[in-house]
């Protein structure tokens, strides 16, 4: 055996082996291996897919199993991310506050209501959030993503040349 394998096997005998002192000791005492709330999870990988519609209902039913903050903060974010796939953008917004009020730094909460404002033509406000989601998460993909599709609605690039290439059709030549 390696050193990884020595390691990694000596971890999990220490795991047993507390759990089964917990066991002993009559504590209640579980060992989660794997996401904590399944439907979350795959609601988000629906989501990730582009399956907005029962990606939502899934976040949604693990929503009401959260276990945590952690876990409503990241749901609440999620049923954000997938009304704004949904086009559901006033809804999207709802969701996004609710997230930013437990935990106001949540960049994902932030550039996806940031994306439902831009969506809505409130400008002003998908600025705002994404300027704080580019402060917390600068290498973000999303929040580039969110910052080029401002932009594209607020400053439209114009093209400097246009080739015209349609054909000159001469009407003595027939076609």
């Amino acid at each position: 055996m390696n050193k990884v394998t020595t390691l990694a096997t000596a971890c999990l005998v220490g795991l047993c082996l507390a759990f089964l002192h917990a066991v002993a000791l009559g504590q209640d005492m579980k060992m989660v291996i794997g996401p904590s709330n399944i439907k979350l999870h795959n609601g988000a990988e629906l989501l990730k897919r582009g399956e907005a519609k029962r990606g939502l209902e899934l976040t949604l039913e693990g929503l009401e199993h959260a276990a945590s903050t952690r876990e409503r903060v990241v749901g609440m974010s999620n049923a954000c991310a997938a009304n704004v796939m949904l086009g559901r953008y006033t809804e999207a917004v709802s969701w996004c506050h609710q997230a930013l009020e437990i935990k106001d730094r949540n960049w994902r909460a932030l550039i996806n209501r940031s994306h439902a404002y831009l969506k809505l033509g409130r400008f002003d406000k998908a600025e705002a959030d994404l300027i704080a989601a580019e402060e917390l998460a600068p290498g973000s993909r999303s929040v580039k993503l969110v910052r080029s599709m401002y932009l594209d609605a607020t400053d439209p690039v114009a093209p400097l040349v246009v080739i015209d290439d349609r054909r000159q059709v001469d009407d003595d030549v027939p076609e």
